[in-house]
């Protein structure tokens, strides 16, 4: 599985990479054809609360992409939220299968 992860608007720093990278590893367990995960974490307006902005997609052979964007105060728990969103689709996924 390939993860790619881009940072828009700030600097990402090792340990914010390395938090997104095991939650994303942790999908395989729902599906295990995941390819290619891309996640995109931005700071909208740094002035504000709820500023951080992370939007993960998932690419799966032979099915549609999954996406998830959710903003919070932090990327950890924007990516959390993201993560459970995804695993929800992932269980539909496979019941409708």
């Amino acid at each position: 599985m390939l993860i790619k992860i881009n940072a828009i608007n700030f600097e990402a720093t090792t340990r914010l990479e390395e938090f997104a990278t095991k939650k994303v590893e942790k999908l395989v367990k729902h599906n295990e054809q995941i390819n290619i995960v891309e996640v995109n974490m931005k700071v909208v307006k740094p002035e504000t609360a709820m500023n951080k902005e992370v939007s993960i997609k998932l690419n799966i052979p032979y099915q549609d992409a999954l996406f998830a964007s959710k903003t919070a105060d932090t990327f950890e728990e924007a990516v959390d939220m993201c993560i459970d969103a995804l695993k929800r689709q992932l269980e539909k996924v496979r019941k409708d299968k």
